[in-house]
């Protein structure tokens, strides 16, 4: 008979700590839930193993540092995007040319279904819908 305690795992590989979380709470959550079901975390890339104490306080520190670091690359990504904004540069997928949205709101105004307009124009259905909506 099959003991209901007995681990499925005996250690849990992952390749490096910022592909397990970026949070430094979602990290210590995730170790603490391993160890509570007796399962230990091997970090390949780091090669650091949390079964033992200099293991669980050096994962520890590369939770910081994963977290910093992820902090740091959204503040990068906002200061880009701000500089470029500042700069003019309008962001996010092209507007649909004045004469595609013509001949959409044509082909609506005749009676063709949205689906059949997207497909006709070569647009997709949400194009369809928005042009439609702002009519």
């Amino acid at each position: 008979m099959r003991d209901a305690t007995r681990r499925r795992f005996d250690i849990v590989a992952v390749w490096a700590v910022d592909r397990l979380g970026r949070s430094l709470k979602d990290l210590v959550n995730t170790l603490h839930e391993l160890q509570a079901t007796g399962v230990d975390l091997f970090l390949n890339k780091q090669t650091l193993d949390t079964s033992t104490p200099a293991g669980k306080a050096m994962f520890g520190m590369l939770g910081i540092f994963s977290e910093f670091e992820r902090d740091m690359i959204t503040e990068r990504v906002r200061a880009g995007v701000a500089r470029a904004k500042s700069n003019g540069k309008r962001l996010g997928r092209p507007a649909i040319a004045a004469a595609i949205a013509d001949q959409v709101r044509a082909e609506l105004a005749s009676g063709t279904s949205l689906r059949v307009t997207a497909r006709r124009c070569g647009v997709s259905l949400k194009s369809v819908q928005r042009i439609k909506a702002a009519a």
